[in-house]
């Protein structure tokens, strides 16, 4: 469940949005528009945003953008297993896809933590998109997208695991979602939550990150995983 309020972001809040690479690359009457069109939610630990095949004309949907909080990209197979598919931090926006095709939702949308989220209501949504240069922007988000993925199927199909632990530990250190420049020196996501990402067993995971940790790469904690060289650690997952 969430509750609703009257938009007020805070400047930390502003920051917080204009910190993300893809927002803050759209032209600053886009990037206003679409946070006047935006009504600000809040939302519980455990919350769903929305449900894999969840019509977008379900009241109360539209696009996310994550001010406060985490939120979990999964799917669920025929027997309760549960993939990850991204960890989304506060600046991204997301939930684009059903808005632009009209199809049912791709993904479950799950709070890991108590939410602040603007949500950007369906008709103001297409409203947005009249603008060329917000259309272009939506492109260019997409497009972000679909290399991600692409990069996520080569990974399964062409590199060892070692090499897509690795890989997939950049990715995280970047923002997962958000991609940021600068990358981070430690990944606070415990090892079952990065085993359902990548597809396999947590014991499986357990050993390609102590060798990973041998090498050097990394220092294993409870909950989090310390990045000590991000250029080996990258070079690794390339050459794997």
């Amino acid at each position: 469940m969430s509750s609703r309020s009257k938009l007020h972001l805070s400047a930390a809040h502003r920051d917080t949005m204009g910190a993300n690479p893809w927002f803050a690359g759209i032209p600053v009457a886009q990037r206003e528009a679409l946070l006047g069109a935006a009504e600000l939610t809040h939302w519980r630990r455990g919350a769903m945003l929305f449900r894999q095949g969840d019509p977008v004309t379900l009241a109360g949907t539209g696009l996310y953008g994550l001010v406060r909080g985490m939120v979990k990209a999964s799917t669920l197979r025929h027997d309760g297993r549960e993939a990850i598919l991204s960890v989304i931090e506060p600046g991204n926006w997301f939930g684009e896809i059903s808005l632009i095709d009209g199809s049912p939702r791709t993904h479950d949308a799950t709070a890991l933590t108590a939410l602040d989220m603007l949500v950007v209501p369906p008709e103001a949504f297409a409203e947005l998109m009249r603008d060329v240069a917000f259309a272009n922007a939506m492109a260019a988000l997409l497009a972000a997208r679909v290399r991600f993925l692409y990069a996520l199927m080569e990974d399964a199909t062409l590199r060892d695991l070692r090499a897509r632990v690795a890989r997939r530990l950049c990715t995280l250190a970047r923002g997962d979602a958000t991609q940021s420049l600068e990358a981070r020196d430690r990944v606070a996501l415990s090892q079952e939550a990065l085993a359902m990402m990548l597809g396999v067993t947590r014991q499986t995971l357990s050993g390609e990150l102590n060798a990973l940790a041998r090498e050097g790469l990394i220092a294993l904690g409870y909950g989090k995983i310390d990045i000590l060289s991000f250029d080996a650690l990258e070079h690794r997952g390339k050459n794997g």
